[in-house]
């Protein structure tokens, strides 16, 4: 049976979300991009980093595990709830504890009371229904598409009533907290089955078993696409780290748009074809080039044009992020073809070859990011996060090599 009508339908439903979040996105930014400073902007980007890093660091993988079961996932349901609850109170109890000492740490007093309210957006999430990953794992994108819509469009109009009620950043968190509420609901409202408060060991040690290499993945990304936020936000302050995380977020719009969308897709389609190497094979060059020719155009116009990206996007307060937006976007364009690579990696259960790469990438990062940063500020940061990623390609091309040429020659056996 051949999945290259799935592929297209999941592309193009995933494509919608993608449209209508960014256009909801858009329009949020507008909005709260006027009535906020980036001073307060940087606050909220500590919370969500620390909400961030809490979430990677107690990762299980268990979607990737889910998304790879050729079976029904439903035995693995009520465990994998059980452990989401703890984890979710877990994260919550974590950046309760650590909140004075990490707004010391940025010397932001505003990030505080973020960080404090922000301890309510894990806990809740913990309450999802595992059952949604049935929607990605079974190719049902279009539900995949009115759930996820739904959730951002409910998230989105909070933050904007709640900054507008408050003149204050944490109305952002607060519509964190409204999404996580409205996801439980919506989550046990359509999908079946619901869980039950029951843990079985046995399934759990074959979840972690798999998941330690995706946890480990999970923190070495983070601190890659994070660590020159922290860094930025140290030395340089919150306003800094403001300005480069819009700059940043608007370079990752080829990850964000295309990257994601394809991989969203062509991993559980990849999934059903990691039997036949050969066509596996094909069909992740045919997704890679087609990548190509997206994101490398939308790159070329943000790169030629930051200033007037940044103007129709943000306004004028941000325009000093251009010459780091530049840098970016060759980061972004670049990355966005590499993790388009990762995907067959994922298919063929290596997910030690994702840990590896995302680790060398962030090792390039990590060497480079303070001297950088203490020689040319925001655009030092950006050279530092090109740089992880293009030394990272080599060794990407090696294990592609590896796993189709291995197989393939298995096959033939």
């Amino acid at each position: 049976m051949g999945y290259t009508k799935d592929a297209i339908r999941g592309i193009s439903w995933i494509g919608f979300f993608r449209i209508a979040t960014r256009g909801i996105s858009y329009v949020r930014i507008v909005i709260l991009a006027r009535i906020l400073t980036p001073s307060q902007f940087g606050a909220v980007d500590i919370a969500l980093l620390t909400l961030s890093i809490t979430e990677i660091f107690t990762e299980t993988g268990i979607n990737i595990f889910l998304y790879q079961q050729k079976e029904k996932i439903d035995k693995y349901i009520n465990t994998a709830w059980v452990v989401s609850i703890v984890r979710g109170l877990f994260i919550g109890l974590i950046i309760l504890i650590f909140a004075s000492s990490i707004a010391q740490f940025f010397n932001s007093q505003i990030a505080y009371s973020l960080l404090i309210a922000s301890t309510f957006v894990p806990i809740f999430r913990g309450f999802i229904n595992p059952s949604i990953a049935k929607f990605v794992k079974d190719l049902q994108f279009r539900k995949e598409f009115y759930y996820r819509t739904s959730i951002f469009l409910i998230e989105s109009i909070a933050s904007v009533f709640f900054v507008l009620l408050l003149q204050s950043p944490i109305g952002i968190i607060f519509g964190l907290i409204v999404g996580a509420l409205f996801e439980i609901i919506f989550s046990f409202a359509i999908v079946k089955p619901q869980p039950r408060f029951k843990f079985e060991k046995e399934l759990f040690r074959q979840v972690i078993s798999r998941g330690k290499w995706l946890t480990a993945t999970g923190i070495f990304n983070f601190l890659y696409h994070n660590g020159d936020n922290i860094i930025v936000g140290k030395l340089l302050g919150t306003g800094a780290l403001g300005l480069y995380q819009r700059a940043y977020s608007i370079s990752m719009l080829p990850i964000t748009e295309v990257s994601d969308t394809f991989g969203k897709v062509t991993l559980p389609v990849f999934v059903k074809m990691s039997d036949d190497i050969a066509r596996l094979k094909r069909a992740y060059l045919r997704s890679l080039l087609l990548i190509s020719v997206i994101v490398v155009p939308v790159g070329a116009l943000i790169f030629m044009f930051p200033q007037l990206v940044i103007m129709i996007i943000l306004g004028s307060q941000w325009v000093d992020s251009a010459p780091a937006l530049q840098i970016l976007t060759l980061f972004g364009v670049i990355r966005a073809i590499s993790i388009s690579s990762l995907s067959p990696f994922y298919a063929v259960k290596r997910q030690e070859y994702v840990s590896q790469i995302t680790f060398v990438g962030f090792l390039g990062l990590a060497i480079t990011i303070i001297p950088f940063v203490n020689m040319w500020g925001l655009v030092g940061a950006a050279y530092s996060a090109l740089f992880g990623t293009v030394i990272s390609l080599p060794l990407i091309a090696y294990y592609l090599n590896k796993i189709f040429a291995i197989k393939v020659f298995n096959s033939q056996q």
